[in-house]
């Protein structure tokens, strides 16, 4: 009885277009989505200062009663 071989393995390339195709036959499409890196300091700067002017918006206190309105808040 001849010994059986074993099929070489596959690369990384190989392995992640079976899974890429295994997705698609399910109905589904890769999709690349790109977030701020809070890693960089020069984002969290941004941020921070974004923050401090949504802090001065004169209409907040109009904005904070709609969301106490329309929120059904959980009883604690």
């Amino acid at each position: 009885m001849p010994a059986s071989r074993k099929p070489a393995p596959k690369t990384a390339k190989q392995r992640m277009q079976a899974r890429r195709d295994r997705l698609r036959a399910q109905g589904l499409r890769p999709v690349q989505h790109w977030v701020p890196d809070l890693r960089d300091p020069k984002v969290l700067a941004d941020l921070r200062r974004q923050g401090k002017l949504m802090a001065q918006h004169p209409e907040n206190d109009e904005i904070d009663a709609w969301i106490e309105q329309v929120c059904d808040w959980p009883e604690r």
